[in-house]
């Protein structure tokens, strides 16, 4: 289930590894900032017991050999108008434009060589190793080099673009393997460290702590997130994230960035996950995952208050695929997802998480709340590699003032063909609360509140009982989405 924010607080998620693969040429290194090394031991308070530092020599010593760097080769095509190495707002560049008669036909293109590297770990003692799917796309060649200094012509058994994860081959025997374990135990605030090649520093380990679980990131709904501040730059994607017993919980992947590099915050993939993606790849090639057919967004406090939630918690259904799981279901727009079989969905990032690690034709039981009442629905999940599902996005904002602020009327008989619906009224003009919250002149307000809109009558009533905030489905260019409009 894809998914798409278009959220303005989208983050800045910067690829870790340079499996985005870099064109071939000279390079320099630049210094990074030097990070403090944790004290040994931190003094005891007066009213705490004393804290003691892992040993992470130990599990570097016995996970480190498992751990390998990973060289992919390829080709990238580049306009033969370009002066290659050059900057095109250089003020030299022109000048040697006037020759590019000389190097080929205008318009031609030509296929440049890119070397990219990331990290890995062996899983099995023949030479099944995991990465990210990233550091070996668009890749022609994957060599994999072992801490014992051979290398080996590595084959990729396949990729998984959702998760981004891939598994690797190489012809190899009794090769030594990490340990993995699971997120289930794994705590906010506990230390783990990572194994990888950085820059192409083979074999560094940095460590921290982990800062968050179960984060969604705007282009990676599919997996929830381990955040650590564990130091993560380009060449340890694909890389272990390690606990202090030296078990494999996560597959270092992201990081957050406004300058290309390590900012403190990082990102791994749940080790659960990608090896669920890794045994399906082994056994036939590819991974598959479920879909449930909705566009979902976020639940905030106006949007709460205005379908009489207790906390603002859940996943809005805000568009429902026509003949989908989700439909066939009996499931609404404007429905709000709670739990799905018994797991709760606080943000709207869970559901495609959750869904999407499910198996195409499981059936799942969802706790939705409609209309001011809870209720459960079940659903046969479909095959994400069929058809894609998005994720919508809000601008929460809202407007002081007592009005709406809409200049409403109805549609015309070819504006609803048009508009490719069945009612609903055309927003002339926004003003006030309603164009604070991000509403436009030309939506069509298809509901407020979960009610159809019908009239301008209806609208007013509506708004002359609601208390905080009501919640507005328009429809925009083809697409629909709720907006919160506070009015009290």
């Amino acid at each position: 289930m894809n998914t798409r924010l278009t959220s303005p607080r989208t983050l800045v998620i910067a690829m870790a590894a340079a499996g985005v693969i870099g064109a071939v040429g000279a390079g320099a290194y630049t210094s990074a900032h030097a990070l403090a090394s944790p004290t040994p031991a931190v003094a005891a308070a007066t009213t705490g017991p004393l804290v003691t530092m892992p040993d992470f020599s130990t599990i570097t010593e016995r996970e480190g050999p498992a751990v390998v760097n990973i060289t992919v080769t390829g080709t990238m095509k580049t306009s033969m108008e370009g002066i290659p190495g050059m900057d095109p707002d250089d003020p030299m560049f022109q000048f040697f434009r006037q020759f590019r008669g000389q190097m080929g036909p205008r318009g031609q293109q030509r296929e440049t060589p890119t070397r990219g590297e990331g990290s890995g770990f062996i899983v099995s003692p023949d030479g099944i190793i995991m990465t990210n799917a990233h550091v070996v796309k668009d890749a022609k060649e994957v060599t994999v080099k072992l801490t014992d200094r051979r290398e080996f012509r590595a084959k990729v058994l396949g990729s998984d673009a959702k998760t981004d994860i891939a598994v690797l081959k190489i012809d190899a025997r009794n090769l030594p393997t990490v340990a993995l374990g699971s997120v289930k135990n794994l705590k906010v605030g506990e230390w783990v460290l990572a194994i990888g090649s950085p820059f192409g520093f083979e074999n560094t380990v940095t460590a921290g702590v982990v800062s968050a679980k179960g984060r969604s990131l705007p282009d990676d709904s599919y997996v929830p997130f381990i955040q650590t501040d564990v130091a993560v730059n380009p060449g340890n994607s694909g890389g272990p994230l390690i606990n202090t017993r030296g078990e494999v919980v996560g597959i270092n992947s992201q990081i957050y960035t406004r300058s290309g590099g390590y900012q403190g915050v990082s990102f791994a993939i749940p080790i659960d996950v990608a090896v669920q993606v890794k045994d399906q790849i082994v056994a036939t090639g590819k991974a598959s995952h479920a879909r449930l057919g909705v566009a979902v967004q976020e639940v905030n406090q106006a949007f709460a208050d205005s379908f009489k939630l207790d906390k603002p918690e859940g996943a809005l259904v805000s568009n429902v695929e026509k003949g989908g799981p989700a439909d066939q279901a009996g499931l609404r727009t404007g429905d709000v997802i709670r739990k799905v079989d018994g797991q709760p969905i606080v943000s709207s990032g869970d559901l495609p998480a959750v869904i999407g690690q499910q198996k195409p034709g499981t059936k799942v039981t969802m706790e939705i709340w409609r209309q001011g009442a809870r209720q459960e629905i079940t659903a046969k999940l479909g095959n994400a590699n069929d058809k894609t599902t998005t994720v919508a996005s809000n601008d929460d904002s809202g407007g002081p003032g007592g009005k709406l602020g809409l200049a409403l009327r109805p549609l015309q008989p070819q504006e609803k063909r048009e508009a490719q619906v069945d009612g609903g009224l055309l927003i002339e003009d926004a003003g006030g609360p309603a164009a604070l919250a991000g509403v436009q002149a030309g939506d069509v307000l298809l509901a407020i509140n979960g009610t159809p809109a019908k009239s301008v009558e209806q609208i007013r009533e509506v708004v002359a009982k609601a208390d905080k905030s009501v919640a507005l489905l328009i429809q925009r260019d083809g697409d629909k989405i709720f907006v919160p409009v506070r009015i009290g």
